[in-house]
């Protein structure tokens, strides 16, 4: 299925319905008055969290979204329908922006989280409301309220409790493959993550934790550089970083400045990443025939009390070890 995050949808809730003019005409009923109903609201566009949805991939086929309107009123003093609320299913996790103001106006953090984007208009009162002992016969009824409409931005962040983050190649698809049942595209090149992966890693004592794979961040992501700038905002919710820096003989670049890099990226796009827990998780081991670039990281990470692991993936070295320390650090959190 095609992961889309962003969408722009257009919600027009439902108008209400007119009051009624309207008089009681009975044969035996000589002082018939007035007796014309109130219209019925109109229905309210809902959006909400569900966590069975886990992509915005509908509204990239439908983008507009339209409540119907509420009944009109009738004679005898009956009120119209009330229209039924429009719900739009969205996954959890989902951001809601004035799209006019870019103003964050909701966020559905849990399933089941709903919030009206426009509300249904009301009804209008019919000519019974009106009548008075020097106006008995009032030939007025309320039009009912217009609905309101607004386009509105849907974004979408993950939500998860550790995010990997890293170069493309630092061997992000392969570990969540290894820690997780999910299957990410790998392949020698830049770029074969094209979208995040969420898989679910089970830890010791029947617990269980949501890791998710982070499409490789290059310089210049916050500007749009690579994929980063449209998958930066996925990070924003996980609770602990796995940084994976390539200490591999094929790496081209010093694994220290490759980690800073990063680190400045994050630090651009929201200076808050930047506070959340992080390891430095050292990848492709296996791969070492001169442990320069692993001492190099390896140093820098004692000298300024950063946590540091150093796995293989292939051959499984150093994964148990990271599964001890995920467990005790989401405790801890």
């Amino acid at each position: 299925m095609q992961f889309i995050d962003y969408a722009k949808i257009f919600a027009a809730s439902g108008n209400g319905g007119k009051g009624c003019v309207s008089f009681r005409r009975e044969k035996y009923v000589p002082r018939g008055g007035p007796d014309g109903g109130d219209g019925g609201k109109g229905g309210d566009i809902i959006i909400k969290a569900s966590i069975q949805i886990n992509t915005l991939l509908d509204f990239k086929y439908k983008r507009e979204y339209h409540a119907k309107n509420g009944q009109n009123g009738m004679g005898k003093k009956m009120h119209g329908e009330n229209s039924d609320d429009l719900v739009i299913p969205v996954p959890a996790g989902t951001v809601i922006k004035n799209a006019d103001s870019d103003e964050v106006i909701a966020d559905l953090i849990e399933d089941g989280a709903y919030f009206i984007a426009a509300k249904g208009g009301r009804g209008g009162l019919g000519n019974a409301h009106f009548a008075t002992p020097t106006r008995q016969v009032p030939m007025y009824a309320q039009p009912g309220e217009k609905g309101e409409e607004k386009w509105l931005i849907l974004e979408l962040k993950l939500l998860a409790d550790v995010g990997l983050i890293g170069f493309p190649n630092a061997g992000k698809s392969t570990l969540i493959s290894v820690i997780s049942s999910a299957r990410p595209k790998i392949a020698d090149y830049p770029f074969t993550t094209l979208i995040p992966n969420l898989g679910v890693v089970k830890l010791k004592e029947h617990r269980s934790c949501v890791v998710a794979d982070i499409p490789g961040l290059i310089e210049g992501a916050h500007r749009g550089a690579g994929l980063g700038a449209r998958f930066l905002r996925h990070i924003e919710r996980t609770r602990i970083f796995l940084h994976l820096v390539d200490v591999s003989d094929m790496a081209d670049e010093d694994p220290v400045a490759q980690y800073l890099k990063i680190r400045k990226e994050l630090g651009i796009y929201s200076h808050d990443l930047l506070l959340k827990p992080e390891t430095v998780v050292a990848t492709k081991i296996d791969s070492i025939t001169d442990k320069t670039r692993l001492d190099m990281l390896e140093k820098y990470c004692k000298t300024n009390a950063i946590d540091f692991i150093k796995i293989s993936s292939v051959t499984g070295k150093g994964i148990r070890t990271l599964l001890n320390y995920l467990s005790k650090a989401l405790e801890r959190k």
